[in-house]
């Protein structure tokens, strides 16, 4: 893979680096990272590659291969990724980023939360997302480029491993490929028509501040870059890998399986045909005649002394259901996502609640530091000194919680008892603690009306 080094070997020759740029996108999507980060794109789409492709084969007398066009072929796709993915994703994210201070989320922009969420899905789904400090607000750039979002290749450097530069890329018609590589000295943008690589705007800086006054107008302009490279990783996990490696065979089991179940039930509709003095027929002659009985109902026996029986079948679903229930508690499990259904089942206390919990607590609170460290980076770009924090998005027996933070409350203190209840977002916290000050203020700047007599009058 090409690194920052290669390109700054070249960074002065514009013939080479107009070529590195489109050499960098080629050598990037024929990467094995690249085409698991397409694969897991197209699970998150609900597109299970390995059943879509699958095709049933039939092998006749002579021992060729022959697709099975004549029995049934269902494939049922289940969404098991794309279920994981939202639920660690919305279980650290749902309610948003908090900082300590109130001025942050209006220094990164109205859509900071909206584009995080999207880079932590991103992250899971090809490994890793990226995140872009532009000037007041941040935007994501995709690994793995999909029919909707551009893609992404990185420059790392060798020695440090550090981000430094990379190339964004999309196709907005057939046989045209825009490209815009980004340094740390400023981006440049280019186009790739047929074989001829043209650039569409020089290199510019990042941050271009007019200079002007009342008396003068508009007298210059002042370009600017960052203190460091403005696109920062954000990885899904210390793997560096895509959620999706090591449950994607699980996954497709699955799928196999419960398809494979119902063209059994289709196929056979209750029963099997015995036919008798047919032995030179083979298995594709076979395959239509069941066909036939499956359409028409009626088939006819060309020989006199053919015949054909009917007998009743149970299809059998005992072993596959079981199988499907440990495959399904295999993916929860080895993913650490609670499922949902078994909470439901019965009443929780708090405890069996937040020990259900516990495994996914574990892998999003290791997801979290990621998150942390991507944030602060971003925050370094931006000039901004603060904390970010998550209040994860838990299902709780409210009322025990509740009532445990209440009987707490006279040593918690009025902010941190607010904080505590489980049924309040960190938006309403802040509220609740606004109001609560508004009215403490109001007890001493308000008029108070002097004390009334016994005879309803003021006394002296």
């Amino acid at each position: 893979m090409r690194t920052y080094q290669n390109l700054s070997e070249i960074a002065d020759n514009e013939g080479k680096l107009k070529k590195f740029v489109f050499d960098v996108i080629e050598e990037h999507k024929g990467s094995a990272a690249y085409k698991i980060a397409s694969i897991a794109e197209k699970y998150y789409a609900k597109k299970n590659v390995t059943i879509m492709a699958f095709q049933k084969m039939l092998y006749n007398m002579h021992g060729q291969q022959v697709p099975d066009m004549w029995s049934a072929n269902y494939k049922l796709r289940t969404h098991f990724f794309r279920r994981f993915v939202t639920q660690q994703v919305q279980y650290v994210l749902s309610n948003g980023v908090t900082f300590q201070e109130k001025d942050t989320k209006d220094k990164l922009g109205k859509t900071f939360d909206t584009r995080l969420q999207f880079a932590a899905k991103k992250a899971m789904i090809d490994k890793v997302s990226f995140l872009f400090w532009n000037l007041d607000h941040v935007e994501v750039f995709c690994f793995a480029d999909t029919p909707t979002d551009p893609g992404f290749a990185p420059l790392f450097d060798e020695d440090t491993g550090a981000l430094r530069a990379g190339v964004r890329y999309w196709h907005p018609a057939d046989k045209v490929t825009r490209a815009t590589l980004y340094e740390e000295n400023g981006y440049t943008e280019y186009v790739k028509k047929e074989d001829k690589i043209s650039i569409v705007a020089e290199k510019r800086s990042y941050k271009k501040t007019t200079i002007s006054s009342k008396a003068d107008g508009v007298s210059g302009e002042r370009n600017e870059n960052y203190s460091a490279f403005p696109i920062v990783p954000l990885y899904a996990n210390d793997l560096h890998e895509s959620e999706l490696e090591g449950y994607r065979e699980s996954i497709d089991c699955y799928d196999y399986i419960k398809s494979g179940m119902a063209n059994d039930i289709d196929d056979t509709s209750g029963f099997y045909w015995v036919l008798k003095n047919s032995g030179g027929m083979d298995d594709v002659d076979l395959a239509k005649f069941r066909e036939r009985m499956h359409t028409v109902k009626v088939a006819t026996m060309e020989d006199d002394n053919a015949s054909a029986e009917a007998h009743t079948l149970d299809v059998p679903t005992e072993a596959r259901e079981k199988m499907l229930a440990l495959l399904k508690t295999d993916l929860y499990s080895d993913f650490q996502i609670v499922n949902v259904e078994a909470l439901s089942a019965t009443a929780k206390t708090a405890t069996e609640i937040r020990a259900a919990y516990q495994p996914m607590d574990d892998k999003c609170g290791d997801f979290e530091y990621f998150l942390i460290d991507a944030i602060q980076n971003v925050l370094a770009l931006a000039g901004i000194d603060d904390e970010p924090s998550f209040k994860w998005n838990r299902i709780a027996n409210q009322t025990e919680e509740t009532n445990m933070v209440m009987t707490a409350s006279p040593v918690l203190g009025d902010e941190l008892t607010l904080k505590k209840l489980p049924f309040l977002t960190p938006e309403e916290v802040e509220d609740r603690l606004r109001d609560m000050g508004n009215q403490t203020m109001n007890r001493f700047t308000e008029p108070q009306e002097p004390p009334q007599g016994a005879n309803g009058e003021g006394d002296e």
